[in-house]
């Protein structure tokens, strides 16, 4: 089993920044892909952006393309996801996800396995 808790969220003013982590335990990550979505109240799941186990492939969501970074730290495990020039459209619950297989999903959420309980985003405009 692997558990999931993401941190960092917060209220920021447009155009802030903000940095999301995620920290994983019960299980190593690195060998996962690990992934960030986001949801807003009435809308659909969103995927922002996903890196695979060795950091080569990454993958962002087009709403985000430019504006926000996945990294991660194998030997913390955890994956962080810098947003800057947040803008009034993403504020969102936050989750962060992992695919135990060895494929890199993107942004197909049905292929992630694990996830965490999410990080409110607030953007004040």
């Amino acid at each position: 089993q692997v558990q999931l808790a993401e941190s960092g969220g917060g209220l920021v003013q447009a155009g802030g920044s903000l940095r999301l982590s995620c920290a994983a335990t019960g299980r190593t990550l690195s060998y996962y892909t690990m992934g960030w979505f986001r949801q807003a109240p009435g809308s659909e799941r969103e995927f922002v952006a996903a890196i695979s186990w060795s950091g080569n492939s990454i993958g962002y969501g087009d709403s985000v393309k430019g504006r926000f970074t996945i990294s991660r730290d194998n030997a913390k495990n955890t994956v962080y996801l810098q947003m800057n020039s947040l803008k009034p459209a993403d504020p969102a619950v936050y989750y962060c996800a992992a695919d135990t297989s060895w494929a890199f999903p993107g942004g197909a959420s049905n292929e992630y396995d694990y996830w965490g309980q999410g990080t409110q985003v607030t953007v004040s405009s």
